[in-house]
């Protein structure tokens, strides 16, 4: 048996001025051919558990192209057509074909790019067996499930299941491939448009039906239920939590319980919505905190789209003059090439970050003007050691630690989220020692900086990961849609 492995994600921000390009896969991961098992067998992805399963049965794996991108804009299509193009171009003679995608990706011309590539895969190879992988952060379309055979979704937020999620999805396909199953999907979409903090898996109210999801995992004939909490910002007809559950042969049954986790997570849509707190009254709280805690500045974060740069945040912990304070990271190129011909230990003037306006906001980029040392300079190299991603090799290009009074600031060439404490320690900072770590971060960070504290605060800055969604110009969002619209 020949079986086709690829992976083709990015978590698309409709308003985030980023550019997704080639170049941009380049910077996080885009492998080809052998070069995919010799690099992400063995590591925390989805497309890692495919690997791993068909090692296993001993199936010949074809591997055409794992190519993933930091959350940024819409896709252009010439690099959307080049990718799909390797994996459509690679089917033939596979029986079976297993997908790693994110299930939020837009391009410049369709708002449901997974759905176009199972639809072209479709086109040409109607009855080939299709498992879909799919991000915790995943607009389901109908179109998705009514051209796939399997599809899974992570469990976690923060992503600690995605090798998990591959084995799951790999194995329902191949007991359908063996005659021993007849799966048949069902999706439930929830006419929400949820905060992304709200949305972790160990906070109410997706604890709860994440735990209501696995109880009914338990009924005869129940194979698999997938919620997905939905990515906010991608803006599409499709946005929002939604539920996918495989029976055995039983739609009726797939109806039933799909009707009972709508309902159930609808009765918790308020809990779905975040409510600010005044940066004056963080601050505050900041200040009174003796173990180290975490700075959230949850609206610039690349992870979702952001583009990194935005001062505000580092403007305001200036100003409220925190003490031995270390940020991961902000994103600024530039200034890393004044560093690298400046030299370590050099005392230098800087225009950081702000380069980057973010006309879909109407916000134009404002550096922040600074003066210190530079304390280190690195390639950007270094291994994430998880869980998130366990093994995966990070490329930040050029990076620099600027000291700046009380600061340490990582600046670097390529976007990357500090989910992992590996940032700091790769760029010689010990994060243990800090008073404050300054995160631009959501909810990822959480399992790697639990060991250092638990302790952290949200503070609202401004940028294109925003929850003040007012200031958004959506144009093809679903209506009635909570909170925008009571909904009886």
């Amino acid at each position: 048996m020949r079986a086709l492995i690829a992976m083709l994600k990015h978590e698309t921000n409709s308003f985030s001025p980023l550019v997704t390009d080639l170049n941009r896969f380049a910077e996080w991961t885009l492998l080809y051919n052998e070069h995919i098992p010799e690099k992400l067998a063995g590591t925390n992805t989805a497309i890692g558990g495919y690997i791993k399963l068909l090692d296993e049965l001993k199936i010949q794996q074809i591997t055409p192209v794992a190519a993933e991108a930091m959350p940024s804009g819409p896709i252009d299509d010439e690099t959307f057509w080049q990718l799909k193009e390797k994996i459509i171009n690679q089917l033939a003679g596979a029986e079976a074909c297993f997908l790693d995608l994110h299930g939020a990706m837009i391009t410049q011309s369709n708002l449901d790019a997974e759905g176009l590539l199972l639809k072209e895969i479709r086109q040409q190879y109607p009855d080939l067996p299709i498992a879909v992988s799919l991000d915790f952060h995943a607009n389901v379309s109908q179109k998705m499930v009514e051209l796939a055979d399997v599809i899974c979704g992570y469990h976690t937020y923060p992503h600690t299941d995605m090798k998990e999620t591959g084995l799951r999805a790999g194995r329902l396909l191949m007991d359908q491939v063996s005659g021993k199953t007849n799966p048949v999907m069902k999706l439930g979409q929830i006419p929400v448009l949820p905060h992304t903090l709200r949305q972790g898996t160990d906070d109410e109210p997706f604890k709860s039906l994440m735990k209501l999801c696995r109880s009914r995992e338990q009924l005869d004939r129940v194979l698999d239920i997938s919620l997905f909490g939905g990515f906010p910002l991608s803006d599409t007809p499709d946005t929002g939590p939604s539920v996918v559950i495989i029976t055995n042969n039983d739609p009726e049954l797939a109806e039933k319980v799909c009707d009972e986790i709508v309902e159930a997570a609808w009765q918790c849509r308020k809990e779905m919505i975040y409510s600010p707190v005044s940066s004056e009254e963080i601050f505050k709280k900041a200040a009174g905190l003796k173990q180290t805690t975490l700075l959230l500045d949850h609206c610039d974060n690349c992870g979702s789209g952001g583009t990194q740069d935005v001062m505000t945040v580092i403007r305001e912990v200036i100003q409220h003059n925190l003490k031995n304070v270390a940020v991961a990271a902000v994103w600024d190129p530039a200034a890393v090439q004044l560093m690298q011909v400046a030299g370590i230990d050099q005392i230098i003037t800087v225009e950081l970050g702000g380069k980057t306006n973010m006309e879909a906001l109407g916000l134009k980029g404002e550096p922040l003007t600074l003066t210190g040392r530079v304390k280190t300079l690195t390639n950007g190299r270094w291994t994430l050691g998880g869980p998130m991603y366990g093994g995966i090799s990070i490329n930040m290009g050029p990076t620099a630690v600027f000291e700046c009074g009380e600061l340490e600031i990582i600046v670097t060439s390529h976007h990357i989220e500090p989910w992992d404490k590996g940032i700091f320690i790769a760029c010689g900072i010990n994060p243990e020692l800090k008073r404050y770590l300054l995160l631009k971060s959501r909810i990822h960070h959480r399992e790697s900086f639990a060991s250092i504290t638990r302790n952290e605060l949200l503070i609202d800055g401004i940028g294109v990961t925003s929850s003040n969604y007012s200031q958004f110009p959506f144009q093809n969002l679903r209506t009635p849609l909570y909170p925008f619209d009571e909904i009886g």
